[in-house]
């Protein structure tokens, strides 16, 4: 069994967000059957992230990620629907999947889901899909999770096959996140055993021009300062976000570290975190963001309402991808944050308004998010923890970046719901 670091039938969460008697109870509730089941026992860490992006996208997106993250191409295959690129960083930490339709007029659930909202529309195939949990047996995952009412994909519900053909198993996409859970029992890093499809290799000039941009990165130490993923955010609906932790809950092994209220946002933040890690990034936090009030009743207050207006413009779904950024000065008593943001800013790279909170002589936390990139969808986030910062967040820091979006998603796409 993987060594344990938090007792989640004696931890108390933290935060200042009143959560109903019904959330509490159903939290413990799973916590034991998850004992009782095998669940807990079966489960490992977070092994991959999953996404994907439009026909013809993938390449301008992998400068990207060259650009401003860890990951690095690996490996290429290509099943009957879609192309699956891995990308890889640290060896411990979850390896990046990316899906591209091989046909432009490709079409499944994720391309309905998008289709519902009026920006995400605009890119039709472009969506994070969810993560990809370590478990030592897949069948009785699958299984135990069934008797659970957690419903599986299986063949005759989606057309591409990396959810039902490769040594993958994968849940249906939920109500309320639209995310996925899936789950493997191979080495993440067998592609012989994974069985993601025909292998093929980069162009020549593709790959020299990857190699140019992580030249850049290693010129300017970037490569250094970026680690692996700190956690992904999720935004959804006010009234469904007790429900979506407690779903989380019953298909991960993580548990739930607490919720804050955001007041000057009219939002709350709730984390889930691995309690069999000693560093997120080997299985990133997952956070779920939500508004206090829902919109309708909402017009009643006029209370600010990014994170309700976020899910009406592009529907329940990742809203960004948090890296750590290395602690500690770069030159002069610049810190990295501050550095790595510059860095990247010279080279063309948005970012929404300024880095936000200050590393004196204090623990404390900095932070920044981009504009969303073009390809994904998915807003950059770089955080750095200060002198050993040992808290997850601030709640001035997260009321800063909330407002920063969105204000930046409702004058950059015209006011949709003004």
């Amino acid at each position: 069994m993987f060594p344990v670091s938090i007792n989640t039938l004696e931890y108390q969460p933290g935060g200042d967000k009143k959560n109903s008697e019904f959330f509490e109870d159903y939290r413990m509730k799973i916590f034991e059957r998850r004992k009782s089941s095998g669940i807990e026992d079966l489960l490992g860490t977070m092994r991959g992230i999953v996404l994907q992006v439009e026909t013809g996208e993938v390449l301008p997106y992998l400068h990207e990620l060259y650009l401003m993250s860890p990951y690095r191409f690996s490996a290429a295959f290509r099943n009957n629907t879609h192309n699956v690129y891995i990308l890889t960083s640290h060896p411990d930490y979850p390896r990046m999947f990316i899906l591209e339709p091989l046909e432009q007029d490709y079409a499944d659930e994720i391309t309905m889901f998008n289709r519902l909202y009026p920006l995400s529309s605009k890119k039709p195939n472009a969506r994070y899909i969810g993560e990809i949990f370590s478990t030592k047996d897949v069948n009785e995952t699958r299984s135990t999770l069934e008797s659970h009412s957690v419903r599986f994909n299986y063949h005759h519900e989606t057309k591409n096959p990396f959810f039902t053909d490769a040594h993958f198993v994968f849940t249906f996409p939920s109500d309320f996140t639209c995310n996925r859970v899936g789950y493997t029992q191979e080495d993440i890093d067998d592609y012989d055993v994974l069985q993601l499809g025909k292998p093929f290799e980069l162009e020549p000039e593709v790959m020299e021009s990857l190699n140019q941009v992580l030249a850049f990165g290693e010129a300017h130490k970037l490569n250094k300062l970026v680690l692996g993923v700190d956690h992904l955010a999720t935004r959804i609906l006010a009234g469904e976000r007790e429900d979506a932790i407690l779903e989380f809950l019953t298909m991960s092994n993580h548990y739930f570290w607490g919720a804050y209220n955001i007041a000057e946002m009219n939002s709350s933040t709730n984390v889930t975190r691995n309690g069999y890690v000693d560093n997120d990034k080997k299985s990133p936090a997952k956070v779920f963001t939500a508004n206090n009030t829902p919109s309708f009743v909402n017009s009643f207050e006029n209370l600010p309402m990014p994170t309700e207006d976020f899910v009406r413009n592009y529907g329940r779904r990742l809203h960004h991808v948090a890296y750590e950024v290395l602690d500690g000065d770069h030159r002069g008593g610049e810190k990295n944050v501050d550095y790595v943001v510059q860095t990247l800013k010279d080279k063309g790279i948005p970012f929404l308004a300024h880095v936000v909170g200050e590393c004196l002589d204090e623990p404390n936390l900095k932070q920044i998010f981009s504009k969303h990139s073009q390809y994904s969808i998915l807003i950059t986030e770089y955080v750095e923890r200060c002198h050993k910062y040992e808290g997850f967040f601030t709640k001035s820091n997260v009321a800063a970046l909330t407002e920063a979006a969105g204000i930046d998603e409702r004058y950059d796409h015209g006011h949709v719901f003004d």
